[in-house]
């Protein structure tokens, strides 16, 4: 059994999205200045950008899309359990780790830090606050899929015994 639920997780999640995208509306240095932000890039040697310094349109559609990416996730909790936890979230949980790793890889092998010419200008993903989002997710999206598989038996339990139910009454 799982110490933190996967459905507490999920909720976990989703106010950590709707969170950034309240702050990427509203004050985006307040992200690039977070400790963990600047733990990870000074360890990796991730280039600071000042393109979270003031808030910017591009920043503000981030934090949108962040923000209705959060609502949604919140919404599907209210479904069942077989088709949120066993169907739903059983198939997104891998995906996301998928893409958080590619991402996470692309950022860290594509930044400066790791080339031999240090004098090229960073581009759009190769930051510290894109690298630290991208960990926070992978290593988030695999803690789900982990405690999902988990409570997998417990879900087939659960309906198993109602089934049982059914079929006597």
């Amino acid at each position: 059994m799982a110490l933190i639920s996967s459905r507490t997780i999920l909720t976990s999640l989703s106010l950590f999205h709707i969170t950034l995208g309240f702050f990427f509306l509203t004050n985006p240095v307040s992200v690039a200045d977070q400790a963990l932000v600047y733990v990870l890039g000074e360890a990796t040697g991730m280039p600071h950008s000042r393109a979270f310094d003031a808030p910017s349109p591009a920043l503000s559609f981030l934090g949108v899309v962040l923000a209705t990416v959060g609502i949604c996730d919140l919404v599907t909790l209210s479904l069942p359990d077989e088709v949120c936890l066993g169907h739903y979230w059983g198939t997104q949980a891998p995906v996301r780790i998928l893409l958080a790793v590619v991402c996470l890889l692309y950022s860290f092998f594509s930044s400066p830090s790791s080339r031999k010419d240090r004098r090229m200008h960073t581009a759009t993903l190769q930051n510290r606050v894109f690298f630290a989002y991208m960990f926070t997710e992978a290593i988030s999206w695999c803690w789900l899929w982990v405690t999902l598989r988990e409570e997998r038996a417990q879900l087939q339990a659960r309906k198993a015994s109602r089934r049982r139910s059914q079929v006597y009454n």
